[in-house]
């Protein structure tokens, strides 16, 4: 059993609400969205384990259960390039849930007009392997948003 924390804090408002189909579908896998509070910030991980895949605007890490946990900071980032997140880590670092992981601005994002909702999504997984899924409500960095058995 995971639980999976908030990398960020906000308003979780759930996949269906995700301004992208393929999110919004859960054709990544079931999870939820956090829409961040406008302000610089840091996403932190989710959860204890090692990052396997990371770019400057998403991350997945992986726990000792092999669960995968994909943050993705914003919708259609991957087209600004990299500019205006900062790394913090490096792919192949072993976490801490609530380690810094990437410093960015959600306000930024969406001056350059991409949305900045964050979906983070349990990877290979059914969405009856999770639990407590946060689909409203404010939540702050490090909050459960799920648990997956």
């Amino acid at each position: 059993m995971t639980t999976v924390s908030s990398p960020l804090a906000g308003r979780a408002i759930g996949l269906a609400a995700v301004p992208d189909p393929v999110f919004s579908g859960a054709m990544v896998g079931p999870g939820t969205a956090i829409d961040p509070a406008r302000e610089p910030s840091t996403a932190v991980s989710p959860v204890d384990g090692v990052i396997v895949s990371l770019h400057p605007h998403a991350f997945v890490v992986v726990d000792d259960e092999g669960h995968g946990v994909l943050t993705h900071l914003g919708i259609d980032t991957v087209q600004l390039n990299g500019e205006g997140f900062e790394l913090l880590v490096a792919k192949g670092d072993t976490v801490k849930r609530g380690q810094d992981v990437i410093r960015w601005n959600p306000a930024a994002v969406e001056a350059a007009g991409k949305s900045p909702v964050c979906p983070v999504v349990a990877l290979e997984a059914t969405a009856e392997a999770l639990s407590g899924v946060a689909e409203d409500g404010d939540v702050a960095a490090g909050a459960q948003l799920f648990v997956w058995q």
